[in-house]
């Protein structure tokens, strides 16, 4: 039984480990990228973190995953939400839950050697990478693979973890439906004059959200959605300005911000695959959908698509069944699809709701952080959503 992985990123190494842990080994994976993460611009494992929540920790585990990122990462434990000029806020503590940590931050260019390591020791596993496809030839019992390197793969599933708008999953003529936000996301890592103390903020602004993750060495990881027709002025601002200006949006509640590091400019759009499955392919991650930053649920969705789809694909292998059979894409999609579904809504809805000043929403948004935030129930719910506590 052989499976192709098109995308070395996050998503699809762990894929390929998740695999390889719950097959035994029985499965064949050939996992294809075009850059290894050692190289200074990996797309994929670059300079930014990603807040990993409770539930994606729990399912690494599982794989053995998380015992090997875990020394890089930085607990989060406790995450307040507020709402810029306004008297709504809700703070989520792990310590209410009896848990360690409501997540981690870490940052993909140490990931990104960790999982390399782990695929090359992984039983079934071959990594072509550095390697590109040239050319896919789908067949009634399979899928021929055209590499660069005159190599030819033959795979009874290929997976497209590719990312958004996967070239792959173009070639076999998958569409996606796009909304454009028109507000791009200006990352970098800041310095403060207070500690963290493991603390992470999301703050809705009238231009969109800003969320601080904690990092190491006292650091914090910014995220800043603003109107994209602001990014050749932001781009211009020196570093002090640029302080200067996140300080008035953020606050003091880390002190004066002292530093921040070179800035990365993102667009942001929703874009969703009109079907994530095909004849013998598979969307996972980004290349699935693509979600805005807020709330930081788009990898840890993308991370619940991975340790589903292995579980499927395992479990179809140990009854002899054809592991790329549109049957058995079937129940992995049917298991997905109200998890994917409702997080594009929530993340989609939250967008349209804070960045909006007509006066009846902003009362309205308010009332329901006050209410999150002295109705235990209600704060469960946003709760269960923040650790990635949800059926997959």
């Amino acid at each position: 039984m052989t499976i192709t992985i098109i995308g070395g990123g996050m998503v699809g190494t762990t894929l390929a480990l998740a695999l390889s842990y719950l097959s035994r080994g029985a499965i064949q994976i050939d996992l294809v990228e075009a850059q290894a993460p050692d190289y200074d611009h990996h797309p994929g494992f670059d300079s930014r973190v990603i807040a990993l929540a409770q539930g994606s920790c729990r399912d690494l585990t599982i794989i053995n995953v998380w015992p090997v990122l875990s020394p890089c990462a930085t607990p989060i434990s406790r995450v307040e939400v507020s709402d810029r000029g306004h008297v709504g806020k809700v703070q989520i503590s792990a310590g209410d839950y009896l848990i360690p940590a409501l997540g981690y931050v870490v940052e993909l260019h140490d990931v990104g050697k960790r999982l390399f390591d782990l695929v090359r020791k992984s039983p079934g596993v071959r990594l072509h990478c550095p390697v590109e496809v040239v050319h896919v030839r789908r067949e009634q019992a399979g899928t021929v693979i055209i590499l660069d390197d005159d190599k030819s793969l033959n795979a009874q599933l290929v997976v497209a973890a590719d990312g958004s708008r996967s070239p792959l999953a173009m070639q076999y003529g998958v569409c996606w439906q796009e909304r454009d936000y028109q507000q791009i996301a200006v990352i970098s890592n800041v310095s403060t004059t207070l500690p963290h103390n493991n603390d992470a903020f999301e703050r809705f602004t009238p231009h969109g959200p800003l969320a601080l993750l904690p990092m190491s060495c006292g650091r914090s990881s910014l995220v800043w959605c603003l109107p994209a027709e602001r990014q050749a002025e932001i781009a211009n601002w020196d570093e002090q300005k640029f302080c200067q200006a996140l300080q008035q949006e953020f606050g003091w509640r880390l002190g004066h911000i002292t530093a921040a590091s070179q800035r990365q400019y993102y667009p942001l759009r929703l874009r969703t695959a009109e079907r994530n499955i095909s004849h013998r392919l598979v969307l996972v991650g980004n290349a699935a959908q693509t979600l805005h930053p807020i709330a930081g649920q788009g990898l840890n969705l993308g991370l619940r698509d991975v340790m589903t789809l292995a579980e499927t694909l395992a479990r179809a292998a140990a009854r002899g069944e054809d592991i790329g059979e549109y049957i058995v894409l079937h129940r992995y999609q049917h298991r997905r699809q109200p998890d994917q579904a409702g997080v594009v809504g929530i993340t989609d809805g939250l967008i349209h709701l804070f960045v909006n000043n007509i006066p009846s929403l902003v009362m309205g948004r308010n009332l329901g952080l006050l209410a999150m935030a002295h109705i235990r129930s209600l704060r469960d719910a946003l709760t269960r959503k923040t650790l990635g506590w949800v059926a997959r």
